[in-house]
């Protein structure tokens, strides 16, 4: 039962094969040597059915085998065959009929791949021909028709040995007018796994169920109090919708004893469907969402299904273990965001799907490891890694296939999926032919597995991560099958992970030189998470200025775990897209908060306020803001009596807020001045405003008045003194006051006592006081918290 060095890559199975067709052409020689000896007439013949056959070997006729029932019959079976014939040559085929032909029991998992690698060649041997009755005949094949064919057998005439994988072929035979002799020309090769009874010892099998898809939403959600999200596309609903993807692969795995693996990003979306959803455009607008029922109905049938059955989930949004390894590690916060996308698990899946699930297990891409990837895989708290044995080889000589488990050494287990049976539904599986052939495939190795030896063993199947809905219905077909049989029993991953080590399984981490280019060249590049850590930087300085931070950080921390997906995988453009439209809508919600431009300014007197507004255009108030107005030459122009000056800001959501600056001038001229919004931190947020103000610190009209009102004070102060003067001379030169005239009586003539210059207090009033100026008028407008206009004076 041994087979040494039966493993990926280490198979002797191709001299096997040139020796078993280096056979095939040797016993073909005599008939050759034949045919040359036929008459001349017979070559130009003979040219038709070099035409009928690829050099491939594929004969004139293809066979379908679409069905094959059951898959792994046991004594007292009837085996139910049947598919299709049909005629790709240019000549009718007669007396044609289809037989089913068994090969020797095959010893080793390379041995089955060999019959798989000749599938359809007519020019390898096929095996003996059941025959008698036990084949369907037809008269006439005519060229590009197709036939159904259906044939029954009792297992018990098929003469099977012991128990084991035996090959197993459906064939036409028939002629041609130009070849008029019964010949091979077509056959479907596939395999008959037989098991009479249980086997001694049942292998343990884990099949790894995912519910995984790609991303699906975005960072935008709606200003309302319920933050409506927005989806990139509708395609998640065709997924979850009764025939979807996602509908088949809950719907099959609620019947089978599976591990269900998770990415609670899925969850998440599904349950955001629930409720209120938009969906874009391609204008680049938005539309509701409208399938809430379908996503409700869903959610009732995952949580029916995982019900009391194991769920492992991976970090939210599935993220791509060996990218971060190779690209991201080197860039500032990378492995933090990982280890968040761990830690919001717990929050996600079990409300949903109210299950506890197991979070211990990274999944790498494909099961490849290398150093660096396990080191980040256990980074975030796994201390199992699922890998698969094309990556993690065999290199010590066992010859049968080891147990799952390996020590690999700092506390973790690798945890090693059978390459083999984990890629056997890869492809498309769209035909029934070809899902035939992919569940008979799948039981003939998981059968050679068990029969390799008496050891129990754990063995993990790990699909691919997204399977098809024809993919998921094979794979589901296989496992009813796997199940119901009699040499394999289900284990969950759990128990598959605590299973005793292989003795001389190997343990040995590959090299980094060894990981798969084709897989390297489909990595997330450095740029990605350079661009990641900038979004998360943008976002650190605008959520220490909100009110309520849940409102962005909950979205954009998601969308930036979506940005590590593993699902961006071979979609370079989508992923850069997606990286942009995140980042773009951060910009354009810190721009919400901002300061309104100023024109220049300007100033008169000593004194004056200067106005600054901020807008907050966000639904959520903002503080924990410090407005900083700064003079670029304070010399000329101070701020607050510094050469700058701050003051803190608060603003509700929707409005504006205009903050007062109060400035002194010491002299005349232009100063330029700086507005900036700081965070409390110190850090720069926002564009800063500047704008220029003109400082005239006594303005020409004020002269002009001093000027004038002490020049007024000048002259009547001399006025005054001529008049004096002057009566002065008069009462000299009279010899004084006449004594003996009356009042009235003057030389004169009457006078009033007023009329005396500089006499009397209405006298004085008139000629010190001419006339004075008022008070200039105020020169400042009222304070408005629009933009200043151009020219606009400050408050003094």
């Amino acid at each position: 039962m041994a087979e040494a060095a039966d493993f990926p890559r280490t198979s002797p199975s191709p001299a096997r094969r040139w020796l078993r067709r280096t056979g095939a052409l040797l016993t073909g020689a005599p008939l050759l040597v034949g045919l040359l000896q036929l008459p001349t007439a017979l070559p130009a013949q003979a040219a038709e059915p070099s035409s009928l056959r690829e050099a491939s070997g594929s004969g004139a006729v293809s066979v379908a085998l679409d069905s094959l029932s059951p898959a792994a019959p046991t004594d007292g079976d009837t085996l139910t065959v049947s598919g299709t014939v049909t005629n790709n040559g240019k000549q009718a085929v007669t007396d044609a009929h289809v037989g089913l032909r068994l090969g020797s029991a095959l010893g080793t998992r390379s041995a089955i791949d060999d019959v798989s690698d000749d599938g359809t060649d007519v020019r390898t041997a096929a095996g003996t021909e059941v025959g008698g009755k036990y084949v369907e005949k037809f008269a006439k094949l005519t060229p590009g028709v197709a036939e159904h064919f259906s044939i029954q057998v009792p297992v018990d005439k098929l003469d099977l040995g012991d128990d084991g994988v035996y090959p197993f072929a459906v064939s036409l035979s028939g002629m041609t007018s130009a070849q008029p002799w019964d010949q091979l020309l077509g056959i479907q090769r596939t395999f008959l796994p037989y098991q009479s009874e249980e086997a001694d010892t049942t292998t343990r099998t884990t099949y790894l169920w995912p519910l995984i898809s790609t991303v699906h939403m975005t960072a935008e959600t709606g200003a309302n109090d319920q933050q409506t999200p927005v989806f990139l596309d509708d395609d998640l609903a065709k997924e979850i919708a009764p025939g979807g993807r996602l509908d088949q692969m809950l719907s099959l795995g609620a019947g089978l004893d599976v591990t269900w693996v998770v990415d609670p990003d899925l969850l998440a979306s599904v349950d955001a469907m629930t409720r209120s959803y938009r969906v874009r455009t391609g204008d680049g607008g938005t539309v509701a969402g409208t399938h809430q029922a379908v996503a409700k109905a869903w959610l009732a049938q995952a949580q029916k299904a995982v019900a009391d059955k194991e769920v492992v989930a991976l970090p939210f949004a599935d993220p791509d273990l060996a990218s971060l390894a190779h690209n991201g590690t080197g860039v500032a916060g990378s492995l933090s965001r990982l280890k968040d996308a761990t830690d919001v698990v717990g929050n996600t899946v079990e409300p949903i799907l109210h299950v506890k699930p197991v979070t211990d297990f990274a999944w790498p891409v494909n099961g490849a490891v290398d150093p660096s990837i396990v080191k980040v895989a256990t980074s975030a708290g796994a201390d199992k890694i699922i890998t698969r044995s094309d990556s993690l080889q065999e290199s010590g000589g066992l010859s049968y296939t080891p147990s799952a488990a390996r020590p690999i050494g700092g506390g973790t287990t690798a945890v090693v999926a059978d390459a083999r049976l984990s890629t056997a539904f890869q492809g498309d599986l769209t035909t029934a032919s070809a899902s035939t052939l992919a569940v008979q495939e799948f039981l003939a190795q998981s059968l050679s597995v068990d029969g390799q030896t008496d050891t129990q063993r754990s063995v993990v199947v790990a699909p691919q991560r997204m399977p098809t809905a024809s993919q998921a219905q094979a794979m589901a077909q296989a496992l009813t099958a796997l199940q119901s049989g009699n040499w394999s029993t289900s284990q969950e991953l759990a128990g598959a992970s605590k299973a005793k080590p292989t003795p001389g399984a190997t343990t040995r981490v590959p090299s980094a030189s060894a990981y798969p280019a084709s897989l390297r060249r489909q990595q997330l590049p450095r740029s990605a998470f350079q661009q990641i850590a900038a979004t998360e930087a943008k976002l650190d300085s605008f959520q220490v200025i909100l009110s309520d931070r849940s409102r962005v950080v909950t979205p954009f921390g998601r969308a930036m775990n979506r940005e590590m997906s593993t699902s961006w995988r071979g979609r370079p453009a989508d992923a850069e897209s997606f990286r942009g439209a995140v980042a773009d809508h951060l910009e354009e919600l810190a721009d919400q908060v901002k300061l309104i431009d100023k024109s220049d300014t300007k100033l008169s007197g000593r004194s004056a306020t200067i106005p600054v507004t901020v807008q907050n255009n966000l639904v959520q108030n903002v503080d924990h803001l410090v407005l900083l107005l700064s003079s670029t030459n304070p010399t000329r122009l101070q701020i607050g009596g510094h050469d700058y000056y701050e003051q803190p800001v608060s603003v509700s959501g929707g409005h504006a807020q205009t903050v007062k600056f109060t400035t002194s001038a010491k002299a005349n001229g232009q100063a330029t001045v700086v507005a900036q919004l700081y965070t409390q931190d110190g850090q720069a947020y926002g564009a800063p405003v500047t704008f220029d103000v003109k400082v005239t610190e006594f303005t020409a009209t004020v002269m002009l008045v001093i000027g004038g009102g002490f020049l007024l004070l000048v002259l009547a102060g001399f006025r005054m003194y001529t008049q004096r003067k002057r009566a002065a001379a008069r009462d000299a030169e009279d010899g004084g006051p006449d004594e003996a005239d009356g009042p009235g009586d003057g030389p004169h003539g009457p006078r009033d006592p007023g009329d005396r210059a500089g006499e009397g207090p209405g006298a004085d009033a008139r000629v010190a006081d001419p006339g004075q100026p008022s008070d200039p008028t105020p020169d400042t407008p009222a304070e408005s918290a629009d933009p200043s206009g151009t020219g606009e004076r400050v408050d003094r």
